[in-house]
């Protein structure tokens, strides 16, 4: 792919109150880029629209919600509005919850899918006019490592971004007959509030996202990606890893995983296996 000039360039933004998304931002606007920054919290985007225009940069901030059709069609209005079109959609808005398979609500999965899924699916549909009208038009969508290889504990969240990225792949093939990009970015571990936003946490087995790269890195990161016309980047080197390894190797890291669950969940295990007493659970 050719080089993509940023600076000028129409971007819109979902999550982009805090994190990964509040980080994309500053990027771009600092590359030039003209930047409709949408998220639910208004005073966080009050905060972001001051660090940007401090900066020199073009923002304009939209509360919405993503999930919602209204919201959704808000930020499109408002990049035809302010910059009279669009160039790049950047579907970063998520959630996610923690807890295994059997223990999570099952209302849980329908509410991440509706953001991770059909949220992003449908924003991309309703801006494809505009892109297709854009300057070098491309859709980044942000997953995650674990949208390559799923891990336990994380079964509602890994499948939604499975599934968001196998759209990517399919479109990528279909847009490009128009000439229409499309960017998967999977980041590893981050330093984001993330964890402390999901829906649900009840997993036994947890991750220590201190260990993580920061949102500035990931944001650096999706911004040259988006500059060289990449399709795929997977981010920290425990990802790159976590992805090598599954494809070359997958039983090992089927055989890590599994260990990892028996002792999380030993005295359970333990139990639920020991004898029963004589004289328990029975009647005289």
């Amino acid at each position: 792919m050719p080089w993509r000039e940023l600076a000028g360039k129409r971007v819109l933004i979902t999550g982009a109150s805090q994190g990964i998304g509040y980080a994309v931002a500053v990027a771009a606007a600092k590359k030039g880029c003209r930047v409709v920054a949408s998220a639910r919290t208004a005073g966080l985007l009050d905060t972001l629209t001051t660090e940007v225009r401090a900066s020199g940069g073009t923002i304009v901030p939209v509360v919405a919600d993503v999930a919602d059709p209204d919201g959704r069609a808000a930020m499109l209005a408002a990049a035809v509005q302010h910059f009279g079109g669009l160039d790049v959609l950047v579907n970063n808005a998520g959630v996610g919850a923690t807890g295994h398979f059997m223990e999570v609500q099952p209302d849980t999965l329908r509410q991440i899918f509706e953001v991770n899924v059909f949220a992003a699916a449908e924003l991309i549909r309703l801006c494809l006019p505009e892109l297709r009208k854009g300057d070098q038009p491309l859709v980044v969508n942000v997953s995650s490592v674990l949208g390559k290889r799923a891990f336990p504990g994380r079964s509602f969240y890994s499948a939604s971004k499975f599934a968001l990225h196998g759209l990517s792949d399919a479109i990528r093939a279909e847009l490009s007959r128009e000439k229409i990009g499309v960017l998967v970015v999977s980041p590893g571990l981050t330093k984001t509030n993330f964890s402390q936003n999901m829906i649900e946490r009840v997993s036994r087995m947890s991750m220590d996202h201190a260990r993580g790269m920061t949102p500035e890195q990931v944001a650096d990161a999706t911004v040259r990606a988006m500059e060289k016309g990449k399709s795929d980047i997977t981010l920290t080197a425990g990802g790159r890893l976590l992805v090598i390894v599954n494809r070359l190797c997958p039983w090992l890291i089927e055989r890590i995983a599994a260990k990892r669950v028996r002792k999380t969940f030993a005295e359970e295990r333990a139990a639920r296996l020991a004898p029963t007493p004589p004289g328990v659970g029975t009647h005289a």
